[in-house]
């Protein structure tokens, strides 16, 4: 990819893929023959293809995320060509129906945001065929995604797919924000919005303070790929933690993007279904709106193991074992025999707790063991 393929790349040794690659390249072939010839080209070009109706496209939405369903069951496919999809579509379809308006803020920037995302997710299913897809898991984690120990373009068919489809996807979250805010009907406040439409909100303003991260990392693991920056190996100032610290930062509120327009959905069902009004309905907006503003504090939890110091690990480390953290402040005294004092003393000015599980770290960090108790 970008230079590195060529007529190797295709596998044709390989009856299996080759076989697989056939048959839906004429399946594919087939149906346009079919539209063409069924004299159907008009219209699936002035009403689907260059369409700006926010139905349509959620319909297209929707569709796209069904065929990525068949595609495979993998890692990064079901969060970003599945579920991200499915749930942008939905939001696109209903949004505008509950909020009694005729269409989204910007309607051809939405046509963009879903061709960018279905460009990425053509990048995905080129990889089965051409070159190879990543082998570094549904993120790409440095040092493997570098250049030394992924020299091949599988790691370069995601990074670009997914710069594609995230910038697809934030100008969504940036046409939903403005259309729940901007264009409701008349007479139609924030409280008497559908609970739906409050999780879109929430939803959306995640995807708009969370998908930029996800944009600027990538686009840095590009630069060290291809250009030979270091922002995230080990020598010449880079640090593979950074890329931790990013990439958590977006993927922890990822969690909450995708799960809150089900909780929408759950509240419209049982309330429309059960004949009642919504119970608790100001109490549950309260609370979808601190849940978008408290997930983007959780992401620190995913520093335990990555060597982020005892003041993190002493706040964000609290699921630890107490009974063994008890016991291991019991054993200290035994175990700083072997310490220099200065550098115990950098906990000094802390103090309970926080002071013993400072000191237990930096023991720990100086490879000291405990002794049994």
């Amino acid at each position: 990819m970008l230079g590195k393929l060529d007529w190797s790349a295709i596998p044709l040794d390989q009856p299996i893929p080759m076989i697989t690659s056939g048959a839906v390249v004429l399946a594919i072939l087939g149906v346009l023959a079919w539209v063409v010839v069924r004299g159907h080209l008009p219209y699936v070009w002035k009403e689907w293809i260059t369409s700006v109706d926010h139905k349509r496209i959620g319909v297209m939405y929707t569709l796209l995320a069904m065929v990525m369903l068949l595609r495979g069951f993998a890692d990064a496919i079901m969060i970003f060509f599945v579920a991200m999809p499915f749930m942008i579509g939905l939001m696109n379809l209903v949004v505008p129906l509950q909020l009694g308006v005729r269409d989204v803020a910007f309607p051809t920037l939405n046509s963009v945001g879903f061709w960018l995302t279905a460009t990425g997710a053509l990048l995905v299913n080129i990889s089965l065929v051409v070159g190879e897809f990543a082998r570094t898991g549904w993120l790409p984690f440095p040092p493997l995604s570098e250049l030394t120990y992924s020299p091949g373009v599988g790691v370069d068919y995601y990074l670009w797919s997914i710069e594609i489809s995230g910038a697809g996807t934030l100008v969504a979250g940036i046409n939903l924000v403005t259309t729940v805010l901007k264009i409701r009907t008349k007479g139609m406040n924030y409280l008497r919005m559908p609970m739906f439409c409050w999780t879109t909100l929430a939803t959306n303003l995640l995807i708009v303070a969370a998908f930029p991260i996800l944009t600027a990392t990538l686009a840095m693991l590009i630069l060290d790929r291809y250009l030979g920056f270091h922002f995230f190996t080990n020598e010449a100032g880079g640090n593979m933690m950074m890329f931790m610290n990013l990439i958590w930062a977006w993927g922890h509120p990822e969690v909450y993007i995708l799960v809150l327009p089900a909780f929408g959905i759950f509240s419209e069902v049982v309330s429309t279904f059960s004949g009642k009004s919504l119970f608790g309905y100001r109490s549950m907006v309260l609370a979808t709106m601190a849940i978008c503003i408290i997930s983007f504090m959780v992401w620190l939890h995913h520093f335990f193991t990555m060597g982020a110091g005892p003041d993190v690990n002493a706040i964000f480390g609290r699921r630890l074992d107490r009974r063994s953290a008890r016991g291991a402040a019991r054993r200290l005294p035994a175990a700083q025999q072997s310490v220099p004092d200065r550098t115990l003393s950098q906990c000094d000015h802390r103090r309970g707790a926080v002071r013993r599980v400072c000191r237990i770290h930096l023991l720990v960090s100086e490879g000291i063991r405990f002794p049994a108790a």
